[in-house]
C-alpha cells in the first residue's frame, strides 16, 4: 500500500477548510490502495517523509514566506531526507491574504532541492476560500493521492 503524508500548518478557518477539502479528495472510495497519514507541520518527522511514497504541503502564508510551521519541519528533516525521496510526487495549498508568491517561491526552492515532482497544480486562495477554491483542494488531494495507486 502506498503512503500520501498531508503535512500542514493550520493555524485559522480558511486554512482548515481547504485542509478538509484536501484530505477529502486524497481519501476519495475511488481511490484505492492509497494510506492517508496526516501530520501537523510542527510534528512531522524525517521518517514520516521517509516512510510517505507522497506528498501535500499546506501553509498559510505569513508576511509573503511559508508559515514557521512548515519551515521548521523542513529544517529538522532536509539532510535525512535529501537522497531518498528524490522523484517522489507532492503538491501544495496554500491561503495567504496578500503576497502568496514568497512562500510558492521557498516551496518550489525546497521541494526542488529534494528533486520532489510537482504532481499537480498549486492551489494557492486569497481570502475566504470559495466553493471553486474547495473544489481545487479537492482535486489536489484526488490527483496527488491517485498518482499514488498501484497500477
Amino acid at each position: 500500500m502506498s503512503r500520501l503524508l498531508i503535512v500542514h500548518h493550520t493555524p485559522s478557518p480558511a486554512c482548515q477548510e481547504m485542509f478538509e477539502a484536501v484530505v477529502s479528495g486524497a481519501t476519495d472510495p475511488e481511490i484505492e490502495g492509497v494510506e492517508v497519514i496526516r501530520r501537523a507541520a510542527l510534528s512531522v518527522s524525517a521518517s514520516d517523509f521517509l516512510d510517505a511514497d507522497g506528498y501535500i504541503l499546506g501553509t498559510p502564508a505569513n508576511l509573503g514566506y511559508i508559515s514557521g510551521a512548515l519551515k521548521h519541519a523542513f529544517d529538522v528533516s532536509y539532510y535525512q531526507i535529501l537522497d531518498s525521496t528524490q522523484g517522489r510526487p507532492f503538491g501544495l495549498y496554500l491561503h495567504g491574504n496578500q503576497g502568496t508568491e514568497g512562500a510558492v517561491r521557498a516551496v518550489d526552492s525546497i521541494t526542488g532541492g529534494l528533486g520532489w515532482t510537482k504532481a499537480a497544480e498549486h492551489v494557492i486562495v486569497s481570502g475566504a476560500p470559495g466553493k471553486e477554491d474547495r473544489e481545487a483542494c479537492w482535486e489536489l488531494g484526488a490527483t496527488v493521492a491517485a498518482n499514488l495507486m498501484e497500477g
